[in-house]
């Protein structure tokens, strides 16, 4: 089955926050995982920015990517804490999340997700997504075709973190 088929790409609903929060915990080590606190603040103020894919046959959320807009063009650590740096209004996206369940990894749905964010973000005139990540996804961010711009001012969990770019335009 095709993958959009398989699955339903949206923004995320109020009601799907603390589900959100519950694959963040699964999805990363406690000292990244953004807090219940953090992704509830998302998910209020910038439903937009958090696409959620919907397994059709189960109904459950599979993957999530979350971001913020923005004017800035460089990843610092307050976008994971501070929704109010949220300017829906800007030209760039700083995604603070791609989280995939691990039953539905490695069956390109991040791929799908990142995807349809991209196309989602280009119709609404937006220049940049800006991520950061760790050493041993640097390739697969490439494979979807950001660029690494090297090593990021973010410290975020204590770890080093790549800062990668993608340009729409």
């Amino acid at each position: 089955m095709d993958i959009n088929e398989r699955f339903e790409f949206r923004d995320i609903k109020p009601s799907e926050g603390e589900t959100a929060s519950e694959i963040e915990q699964i999805c990363f080590p406690p000292h990244e995982a953004c807090t219940r606190e953090r992704i509830l603040e998302r998910v209020a103020a910038a439903p937009e920015h958090f696409m959620v894919a919907i397994d059709r046959k189960s109904g459950c959320i599979a993957g999530f990517l979350n971001g913020v807009a923005t004017d800035e063009t460089v990843f610092r650590d307050e976008f994971f804490t501070d929704i109010s740096l949220h300017d829906p209004f800007g030209q760039s996206v700083m995604l603070v999340g791609l989280d995939v369940l691990p039953e539905y990894r490695r069956q390109g749905l991040a791929r799908a997700i990142m995807n349809e964010y991209i196309r989602r973000e280009s119709e609404k005139g937006r220049k940049y997504l800006f991520l950061t990540c760790l050493e041993d996804k640097v390739g697969m961010y490439l494979d979807f075709g950001f660029c690494d711009n090297g090593i990021s001012s973010s410290t975020w969990g204590g770890e080093q973190w790549h800062e990668m770019v993608y340009n729409i335009e």
